[in-house]
């Protein structure tokens, strides 16, 4: 049974295999000394620290989601190496931690040669820009870490366009320029080097230009989006009138929704010990012990602090979930506190206004 274990359709083993080839090697990096020269904030994450602010509930909790912030990390390919919560009423406007428990993180991370801080929260672009210059090194936080995750995992069209599009209103804001330094922008006197026919002059800095590119990519990814919209759409309305009863699995992120797919409809899909593992929706037809057909519909899974650019992008997606006759709540029984994870679902539920569906607990 090992021998043919790798051509085992029930876990989708080739895209496993594709998926698990290429991991990043740690200690490669050459770190900028200042981090303002990492203009875009690629996480290439590597050895991270972790810090959390945590402002209410018990400890329990907030070590708990520190936890699922670790299991985000290493899903996203970095190794962590020590995590840090402090309690505080509310985040810090300034550089989220307090500016004494912000030097002590620097500490840490010289300490431990961390080149990366993830933070548990979504910071403002002002306390990603104070934080990063109190431990210089660069600053990530929570959304742009799942959001980094999405794109890993995005395989088709549709689920590329969405993630894109979800990145690029994270990062819109967020974008940072040196402002003050004439070096940044496209003119200046006498427009030196490099400049051209209508370059001269104060020019438009870069990261204006950036600014504007980005909203144009913006507004055609929407568009190819609307055109998937669309089909997606018929789709669902030609096996409405054919009168097949919808159903959706939907859950928290590794909850076990496709390992159920494929078990109910040997759909072969991929299935991994991972967080967000499906973004691609994948619709299957099945039947009943009583012979009455129906389709199944597995569904990206949802996880607490879903970033709402997020569910914005995958709206279309999603919309299998609010169009279903039935929604298949699939909760890991093993976890330490799946009332949370049933909330945190139902919360993104009726984010899609789809908690009118009735719904199994399974």
């Amino acid at each position: 049974h090992d021998l043919n274990h790798s051509a085992d359709p029930a876990t989708g083993d080739l895209e496993l295999e594709e998926r698990h080839a290429l991991r990043r090697v740690v200690g490669l990096s050459t770190e900028l000394q200042d981090v303002t020269e990492v203009e875009y904030r690629q996480v290439r994450l590597e050895r991270v620290v972790l810090a959390g602010v945590w402002t209410d509930g018990t400890v329990q909790d907030a070590e708990r989601s520190l936890r699922e912030l670790a299991l985000l990390a290493e899903t996203a390919g970095s190794v962590v190496l020590e995590g840090v919560i402090q309690r505080r009423t509310s985040p810090d406007p300034a550089t989220y931690l307090g500016s004494g428990k912000a030097r002590e993180l620097r500490d840490i991370v010289v300490a431990t040669g961390a080149d990366t801080v993830i933070c548990d929260g979504e910071l403002t672009p002002g306390q990603l820009r104070q934080l990063e210059e109190v431990v210089k090194v660069k600053v990530v936080d929570r959304t742009w870490l799942i959001l980094d995750i999405f794109a890993q995992h995005a395989r088709s069209r549709e689920g590329k366009a969405q993630v894109s599009l979800a990145q690029m209103q994270y990062l819109l804001p967020r974008l940072r320029g040196w402002g003050e330094s004439l070096s940044r922008q496209g003119g200046g006197a006498g427009g030196g080097a490099g400049g051209g026919v209508g370059t001269r002059g104060p020019g438009e800095t870069k990261i204006e230009t950036d600014r504007r590119r980005i909203r144009a990519q913006m507004t055609r990814l929407r568009r190819q989006l609307k055109d998937m919209e669309a089909t997606r759409t018929t789709q669902r309305a030609a096996r409405h009138r054919a009168g097949v009863p919808a159903v959706a699995i939907a859950g928290y992120t590794n909850a076990g929704k496709s390992s159920l797919l494929n078990r109910l409809t040997g759909a072969g899909v991929l299935v991994e010990d991972a967080l967000f593992a499906t973004l691609d929706p994948t619709v299957r037809k099945s039947r009943t012990l009583s012979g009455r057909e129906y389709t199944l519909a597995d569904t990206v899974g949802f996880v607490r602090h879903l970033p709402h650019q997020l569910v914005e992008a995958f709206r279309s997606t999603l919309e299998e979930v609010r169009d279903a006759d039935l929604i298949l709540h699939v909760v890991d029984g093993s976890d330490e506190a799946p009332e949370e994870q049933i909330a945190a679902v139902r919360e993104v539920l009726a984010e899609i206004d789809a908690a009118g569906v009735p719904e199994l607990i399974v």
